[in-house]
């Protein structure tokens, strides 16, 4: 699970990683301009399913490795749920 989602089973419960870091590996890197204020979006899929779902983080370009590229794999720091900045693994 890359963000909040759906628990498996009979509860189907939201599951938030309030804090902390999930390894990744980066399928693309997309700077994206929202009224002037360059962000990226990184996507990334889990390192053991490479072929699985691709998940999206926008984050500032202060908040990646510089020369962020596909294949990379990284981790994903995240607060509440949110990814806050992505590190080389």
């Amino acid at each position: 699970m890359w963000t909040a989602g759906l628990a498996e089973g009979p509860t189907r419960e939201w599951i938030l990683m309030l804090k902390g870091t999930k390894p990744a590996l980066v399928k693309r890197v997309q700077p994206v301009s929202i009224h002037g204020q360059i962000s990226l979006d990184v996507y990334v899929v889990d390192p053991d399913d490479p072929e699985g779902q691709v998940s999206l983080a926008r984050v500032g370009p202060e908040s990646v490795p510089d020369h962020l590229e596909a294949g990379d794999a990284v981790d994903l720091h995240y607060v509440l749920g949110v990814v806050t900045h992505i590190t080389r693994h």
